[in-house]
């Protein structure tokens, strides 16, 4: 079967990423034709090092092309929905950097667009490609866990200075990104918090530290509390100002718990269920005997060429993807939710009530420091990130 030929929308941090692994080839039967951004000098910069592909300055030349299959959409958060339902009425095949979008209206209309169009729609969340979180997702789902009773995150190793959020006026703002350390470096664990333990929370209590330790108008730190429907409860602690920093991630269920830190993952099993050993125990200060078990994990972490790789063997041999576009709506809600709480000083409930999310979202954008941000997405494909 013929290569599935790509297009990539925005040639800045990712976007270029994409296109250098695409043109060395390490994605089977896949091909770089085409990119366009708005920014000249990324335009030429694509010139000079991709000869022979094609090179437009908007979104909707690239569209025009009459031999693209899919596009590889790499630009500021705003544009993911907006582009991706697009170039999906285009009869393109769709894949899309996280986050899915800034707030959950506009991703679940993406979504219903992609239904329609019956186009393989991804999205590049390569940590799920990732034997450590694939065998995780595997032990609780598997049931060797038990029932979750409680999840515990906390993300810090994302130390960001000024001096990198004075890099583009763009940054950290509200017009610009939608967002801080929630919307910009945590998609993956905030997908990943879901994925891997199949639970969505039912309310939030999230406290912002909105420019906290840096000089900008989104939030830097972060501390969110969560209930879950079987009545287990969760923490989720993160920030871009701490240094050394931390990734931590703790569950623990009814048969014992997990951790993983330093790309390990540790299993303390206990031998007998926690409910089982508080019925049946009859001595005073005991407790279950737990097994510490260091759990093999094989294979190569999951990259961004893997996502592609499977996005591509989707469109051409219908195999499953590892993660679907539609999926993406997960971790955002959950974003949204935290943001809403700390605005609202209130506990928020999921589903998010979209409206209120939107109107207060408006507030802030309209007195963003990035007044100059453009609401028609089509010419904002600067894939800077």
């Amino acid at each position: 079967m013929k290569a599935i030929r790509i297009g990539i929308i925005g040639i800045g941090n990712m976007g270029t990423q994409h296109a250098r692994y695409l043109r060395a080839g390490t994605v089977r039967d896949a091909e770089l034709i085409a990119v366009c951004d708005i920014n000249p000098a990324r335009r030429e910069w694509a010139r000079q090092n991709f000869p022979g592909i094609e090179v437009f300055e908007t979104a909707d030349d690239l569209f025009k092309h009459p031999n693209l299959d899919g596009v590889i959409i790499a630009v500021p958060h705003y544009g993911h929905p907006d582009l991706a339902q697009t170039a999906l009425q285009q009869d393109l095949h769709v894949l899309i950097e996280k986050p899915a979008g800034v707030f959950t209206k506009a991703v679940r209309q993406m979504n219903r667009a992609a239904k329609e169009s019956g186009r393989v729609f991804s999205i590049m969340y390569n940590q799920r490609a990732n034997p450590l979180y694939q065998k995780l997702r595997d032990l609780i789902h598997s049931g060797e866990l038990g029932p979750i009773r409680r999840t515990n995150w906390i993300i810090t190793s994302w130390y960001r200075s000024q001096s990198y959020y004075d890099s583009g006026d763009w940054r950290a703002t509200w017009a610009g990104e939608g967002g801080g350390v929630l919307i910009n470096q945590d998609p993956h664990q905030l997908d990943l918090w879901q994925w891997t333990t199949g639970l969505m929370p039912i309310r939030v209590r999230a406290f912002c530290g909105f420019g906290k330790y840096h000089n900008i108008e989104v939030e830097d730190d972060v501390t969110a509390f969560v209930e879950y429907e079987n009545g287990g409860t969760g923490v989720f602690v993160t920030s871009t100002a701490e240094a050394p920093g931390t990734n931590r991630f703790e569950i623990v269920g009814d048969r014992g718990k997990i951790v993983i830190e330093n790309g390990q993952m540790t299993f303390w099993r206990l031998r007998m269920s926690e409910r089982e050993f508080n019925r049946t125990y009859r001595g005073g200060f005991g407790q279950p005997e737990a097994w510490e078990c260091r759990v093999p994990v094989v294979g190569q972490e999951g990259n961004h060429q893997a996502i592609t790789q499977n996005w591509v063997d989707a469109i051409i041999h219908g195999c499953a993807l590892i993660a679907p576009g539609e999926e993406g709506i997960a971790g955002l809600e959950i974003s949204n939710a935290m943001h809403l709480s700390a605005w609202l000083n209130d506990w928020v409930s999921i589903p998010v009530d979209e409206d209120v999310y939107w109107t207060e979202l408006q507030k802030r954008i309209a007195t963003s420091k990035r007044h100059q941000h453009k609401m028609n997405l089509h010419l904002d494909v600067d894939g800077t990130f």
